[in-house]
């Protein structure tokens, strides 16, 4: 198939946009469907994933840290963290400084869990990576950096280059 691709400053354009919010929808369809079919036999949701990625990338981290890097209400993430704890894939353990602080790690089961989950996703960015090529690559990083909320995107780049 062959692609159209902006030229100079036209892809500024209304159309151009549209055609690349448009992408990311379908993407991201595409992007979770693997992992939300074996989240759904599981009971989870897309939260319960989110919540398994970043523990597993961030062990120890605290409550209030997971609630800062997702951005969500402790309602909400209360409920998926109650319900994660509770059927066996996180631990939390008192904070040593702070005995308040509930520190979250996954636990075995959790981690083999995560990584199932993660595998669907890994396969799929790297197949894109590898037909897009290193330039198209560090583009799309560029890309999506930038999209993130600017007072952001310090703690993404900590976050991401871990």
């Amino acid at each position: 198939m062959q692609r159209k691709l902006p030229h100079s400053n036209l892809y500024l354009r209304e159309e151009e946009l549209r055609r690349g919010i448009e992408l990311l929808y379908f993407a991201y369809r595409d992007f979770t469907r693997d992992p939300d079919e074996i989240l759904v036999e599981s009971g989870f949701g897309r939260a319960h994933h989110r919540v398994l990625y970043f523990v597993g990338r961030n062990p120890g981290t605290t409550v209030s840290g997971l609630l800062k890097l997702l951005r969500i209400t402790k309602q909400s993430l209360s409920r998926v963290l109650g319900q994660l704890v509770e059927d066996g894939y996180i631990d939390q353990r008192p904070g040593t400084e702070d005995r308040r602080q509930r520190l979250l790690y996954l636990t075995d089961k959790g981690s083999v869990f995560e990584k199932q989950l993660f595998e669907t996703q890994r396969q799929r960015v790297a197949q894109a990576y590898k037909t897009a090529g290193p330039e198209a690559v560090a583009g799309f990083w560029d890309v999506l950096l930038n999209i993130v909320n600017e007072s952001e995107r310090e703690i993404v780049l900590r976050q991401i280059e871990k």
